[in-house]
């Protein structure tokens, strides 16, 4: 929210470290703030994007000069924190070897699947301001289902505790996290789903009733 009054993006990102001990690593620094946020400086590349108020397409541009020393100052500081937590980064970095932008975004993928780093970017979700770099860097950082380790859990029937891969060949397992009733179609629920597939007509077992329920028709949710 770097367009409300009082806005500031180092406190916060202070704040990130001390009250949830996150290693917060900024990708960004804001271009303005307050009724001035306008856009944002790329620490990883060099360059800066603007968001006009009456399109939300970035347009790239090249960092102001009066913003050069804090862009310099705090890629430095990124840069550093993210070779703590990996050796390749580290060596290249230490060694003087000229690190590129993918190499940057490599390292950064591994310290946040690892939970060693976490990125930090900024903008202002009401006026569509840092939202496209924030969706490219879900994509670019967070971990995919293959990621991960297999999910387990504690087969309700045989109280033994099972593992399941993210693969449509096992057998169905998904959270249901939320219930709404909405007034064109009736009752919707959001799952999650850890393995195997479902398809519209199919009984599933609901653990915490201990029976099934039938998946009447599956739908897929957009903005809004």
């Amino acid at each position: 929210k770097m367009d409300r009054v009082g806005a500031n993006f180092s406190k916060t990102v202070a704040m990130i470290r001390e009250r949830l001990k996150a290693k917060a690593v900024p990708v960004q620094i804001p271009l303005g703030q307050e009724s001035a946020f306008k856009g944002v400086i790329d620490l990883i590349e060099d360059r800066a994007l603007l968001f006009p108020e009456e399109d939300s397409t970035p347009l790239e541009v090249p960092i102001p000069e009066e913003y050069r020393e804090a862009w310099a100052k705090q890629r430095e500081a990124s840069l550093e924190m993210i070779a703590e937590g990996d050796d390749a980064f580290m060596t290249a970095y230490i060694e003087g070897h000229k690190v590129t932008p993918d190499d940057i975004r490599a390292a950064l993928r591994r310290g946040t699947i690892a939970a060693k780093i976490v990125p930090v970017l900024c903008g202002t979700s009401l006026r569509n301001k840092g939202i496209q770099p924030l969706l490219d860097a879900i994509v670019e950082y967070l971990p995919s289902p293959l990621d991960m380790p297999p999910v387990s859990g504690v087969n309700p029937r045989t109280g033994v505790i099972e593992t399941r891969k993210p693969d449509e060949d096992e057998p169905f397992a998904a959270l249901a996290f939320k219930i709404v009733t909405d007034p064109y179609v009736g009752r919707l629920v959001y799952f999650r789903v850890y393995s195997g597939k479902v398809r519209a007509g199919d009984h599933v077992l609901n653990v915490a009733r201990g029976d099934k329920e039938r998946a009447g028709r599956l739908l897929l949710m957009h903005a809004n």
